[in-house]
């Protein structure tokens, strides 16, 4: 890219942005795959399999529920991510093809909002284990006295696991 287009359009280019070359692209399918496996084997998932076993599956059923679920994921992960595996160019730059250099701004925040929404129940699911283990170290988080009004349906120590999210 010449030096003039750069210095007319900075919010169209930065290095961020710039294609890794190929000297620099050391993922192999290996890379991928672990990667692949490593999202898929999180609490969450362990969590769905324990509620699939006591809602009446086998444990064999369970895992299988999952893991198809998994490779459905994978799918669209695979195609949303060729190119900047192909190419080396990241997302943000891809959607442009489609949608503009405005409208990349779309897809982009989409994407931005399920991550935040999954970082959040990740976090959440965190926060709610300290809470538990608060709870074994010091039993009397129970018995805390009402400080909510009771229309509100809340318990005390509810508002503590809020506590431990921040942890």
């Amino acid at each position: 890219m010449s030096d003039d287009l750069i210095k007319k359009n900075n919010s169209l280019y930065s290095e961020d942005l710039a294609p890794v070359p190929e000297s620099k692209r050391t993922w192999t399918t290996w890379n991928y795959a672990a990667l692949w496996i490593s999202m898929s084997l999180c609490i969450p998932t362990y969590m769905l399999a324990s509620s699939l076993i006591e809602g009446g599956m086998n444990w064999w059923q369970s895992i299988l529920t999952i893991f198809l679920g998994n490779v459905v994921v994978l799918i669209p992960m695979i195609l949303n991510g060729h190119a900047g595996a192909k190419y080396g160019i990241p997302f943000p730059v891809f959607a442009r093809a489609s949608f503009g250099t405005s409208g990349a701004n779309i897809p982009a925040m989409l994407r931005a909002i399920v991550a935040c929404g999954w970082f959040g129940i990740q976090t959440w699911i965190g926060g709610f284990a300290i809470f538990q283990m608060m709870r074994l170290w010091i039993p009397s988080l129970e018995n805390l006295p009402a400080i909510f009004p009771e229309s509100w349906g809340l318990q005390t120590a509810r508002p503590f696991v809020f506590c431990c999210f921040g942890c």
